[in-house]
């Protein structure tokens, strides 16, 4: 309650501040604005691990799309690329951050904290910049971005090989500030969280221009308290022919605190001629006290730190050469507590264990107008890693190591070369193409092997407003770090082990796809996708003992079809909508899956609407209600129930739009977690997630004449 009132207080002091400028501020420009509205994509958590031990893969898949909402175009087409006015798509949402920002594009879903498109996940990158961060580091960092930063949105269904991307992108452009005279400007940001209990947010962010020179400056702080609670169902039948009732109450309570820090430096020797430099800094510290009750009876504490460290150099010149560095440095270090009793075994020890991540990437790249409508373009890339980890288990009472244990140490180093080609061209103003075309070499001391990645993109305008798109990509997705050591790790109180995987392989990935969009609103999609090796972490109730094993395989496809359309309308000034409809075949395949290989489909549909009410212009309020449901759906041997789920916000905009306070209400029927459950061959599992509704007040300021800018972000999803 005391953090609400400091944020009302805070909102209060800079409305009394601001008001008089408020009333002097001029009108021109309020006439003709066109409200917008867009679907912020979403689907459900469906069996997240949500311990510092473990996550999951999200249960179901997203699809693609494009949308555009507004009387005058949001997006326009260009080889290739979907380029979207995303401030004006986000203008009358309650979007604070440039991940909210991502998730209002068209097509994009957030699932587990990751965003996917077109069915799949997406490479989010920052100023044509891509970085090494992973996903949770670069979600971190998005999130930390203000949303009025961003200039606008490129939409990339099939990434071409320039980009140093394989398969769907999205590139963030920030705006760019240069000013004769010294300016300095920046913004403020507190929201306060209620999900059960409480959790706080503080953002400041400042740019600096002067002459040749920018420079900008991003500090975050969360801080607060989660709870999971886990309802088991299980049936647990062993070799002899036994059966065992596992059901459970797992309660988890985790208080963290996180800092983010960010610092870039731009100097332009002239146009197109740039020297850039940034670093990207993260630190995580989390307690997780967690207990069990049913079958099994145990108590864990668990401590986790973490520290990121990343640092980028880019040089760009006039003639297309780019050239750059990048090191991320990332350590987490983290320690268990375990006692627990299951069907007369006990489990009493201490597990200490630390990821260190050292990774270098180094490219140069030529980019060429060849004239008459033609572009090349070429260059090379070189990554590597060293992932240097251990784990140890330790005696309670003497504090000496547990040699009966699965301790491991581990000295793990990866090297990737690529090098690629491409040209594009433009006939006339209607048709445009852009071919690619990869190799790469994957080297770690299990696998040794040659790829080819070919990329191509169709455009094709036959009249103003109506456009058709084709792309053919393919995609090399690589696991976590973490899930390739042969480690064996708790969670669950002991009943659950995550295990690892050493022979796990990267797994590659095509899809086909063709987009229509007419009348520079409604799109129409329909896409193909077989991903071959696809690794899913799936759940497996042993037959030698009392343990459910956690494992990631690669299997030997997963096929995907699909449609979806986007469909937008307004009422007159004070409704703005979209609707958003997805039906998916799915069919996965796995022979080596334990001793039950399974080849599963289905066919299930979404939809999605979004709904934007004008509740007054003057003042500025806005309402925006958004609604999702889904059919049954399948992951691996996995059953995922139908779901939906409602989200409310009201938004206040104030002080020449330079205070936006916003009131928000999300989950509202508690029903974003599901019950995913598994009734396959011997195996009887259901996992009941309970889901919390999460209230929230959140104040925005801009001081200084605010103008914006912005870096690139870094590939952090296989760090644990």
């Amino acid at each position: 309650m005391r953090q609400i009132l400091i944020t009302l207080a805070f909102a209060f002091g800079f409305y009394v501040s601001t008001s008089a400028q408020q009333n002097n501020t001029s009108k021109a420009g309020v006439a003709g604005k066109s409200n917008i509205s867009s679907a912020k994509g979403r689907t459900l958590s469906a069996d997240s691990l949500v311990t510092s031990d473990g996550r999951w893969d999200s249960l179901y898949r997203s699809l693609p799309e494009v949308m555009i909402t507004g009387e005058r175009p949001i997006v326009k087409a260009t080889q290739g690329k979907l380029i979207y006015d995303l401030p004006r798509l986000i203008c009358d949402l309650p979007v604070d951050n440039a991940y909210d920002a991502i998730k209002e594009l068209p097509g994009v879903v957030a699932q587990d904290d990751g965003l996917t498109l077109a069915g799949r996940s997406v490479t989010v990158i920052l100023d044509g910049k891509v970085s090494t961060l992973t996903t949770e580091q670069l979600n971190t960092l998005l999130k930390s971005i203000p949303s009025s930063r961003i200039d606008k949105a490129e939409v990339m269904y099939s990434a071409p090989a320039r980009y140093q991307v394989r398969g769907a992108l999205i590139n963030i452009t920030l705006k760019q500030n240069e000013s004769e005279a010294p300016s300095l400007q920046g913004e403020l940001f507190s929201e306060y969280n209620q999900k059960h209990y409480e959790d706080f947010k503080e953002r400041g962010s400042l740019v600096y221009s002067y002459g040749k020179f920018s420079a900008d400056m991003l500090y975050s702080y969360e801080n607060g308290r989660t709870i999971f609670v886990t309802d088991k169902r299980a049936i647990h039948t062993l070799a002899d022919g036994s059966k065992h009732n596992m059901d459970t109450h797992e309660m988890s309570r985790i208080r963290g605190n996180s800092h983010n820090v960010r610092l870039g430096m731009d100097y332009n020797f002239s146009k197109d001629h740039q020297l850039s430099f940034v670093y990207t800094g993260k630190y995580d510290n989390n307690h997780n006290r967690a207990s069990v009750e049913g079958a099994q009876i145990s108590n864990t504490q668990t401590r986790n730190t973490s520290q990121l460290h990343n640092g980028r150099l880019d040089y760009r010149t006039p003639f297309g050469l780019k050239s750059g560095a990048e090191f991320t440095y990332y350590n987490t270090p983290s320690s268990q507590l375990l006692h627990s009793s299951l069907n007369g075994d006990e489990l009493d020890f201490v597990s200490r264990d630390v990821q260190r991540i050292n990774r270098w990437k180094f490219f140069l790249s030529q980019e060429y107008k060849l004239g008459k409508g033609w572009g090349m373009n070429y260059g090379v890339v070189y990554t590597t890693s060293l992932d240097h980890s251990h784990q140890y288990y330790y005696d309670v009472e003497t504090g000496d190591l547990l040699t009966d244990k699965d301790n491991m140490k581990s000295r793990r180093r990866e090297q990737t070369w690529n090098f690629y080609a491409g040209f594009n061209k433009n006939f006339g103003d209607k048709l445009s193409m852009d071919f690619s075309l990869a190799t790469e070499q994957y080297h770690t001391t299990v696998w040794k092997d040659w790829n080819w990645f070919p990329t191509l993109n169709l455009n094709y305008t036959p009249s103003a407003g109506n456009v058709w798109q084709f792309s053919f990509t393919s995609d090399k997705s690589y696991p976590e770090y973490w899930a390739t050591q042969d480690a064996i790790s708790y969670m669950g109180g002991g009943y659950s082990e995550i295990h690892g995987n050493p022979d796990l392989k990267p797994s590659i990935d095509y899809q086909a796809q063709l987009t229509y969009i007419l009348k520079g609103k409604y799109v129409f999609t329909t896409w193909y996708s077989y991903e071959k090796d696809d690794f899913k972490q799936l759940l497996y109730q042993s037959p030698e003992r009392l343990v459910e094993i956690y494992k990631v395989f690669n299997s030997n496809f997963d096929q995907q079809a699909g449609v979806q359309s986007v469909i937008p309308f307004k009422a007159g000034q004070w409704l703005n909508s979209r609707l958003m409809l997805i039906g998916v075949y799915d069919r996965q395949k796995n022979d080596h899956y334990w001793d039950i290989p399974y080849d599963r489909h289905v066919v299930y549909g979404m939809a999605v609407l979004t709904n934007t009410f004008t509740l007054s212009s003057k003042p500025d309020l806005k309402l925006t209600v958004k609604g999702m449901i889904r059919s049954k759906a399948i992951q691996g041997v996995y059953d995922l129930p139908s779901s939906g789920n409602l989200d409310a916000a009201l938004r206040y905009t104030f002080a020449g739009k330079r205070a936006i306070l916003s009131l928000s209400a999300n989950d509202i029927f508690e029903t974003s977690q599901i019950t995913p459950r598994i009734r396959y061959a011997t195996q009887y599992v259901q996992n009941n997630y309970k889901s919390f509704r999460q209230i929230g007040i959140s104040f925005t300021y801009k001081f200084g004449g605010y103008k914006e800018k912005q870096h690139e972000n870094v590939d952090t999803s296989r760090f644990k």
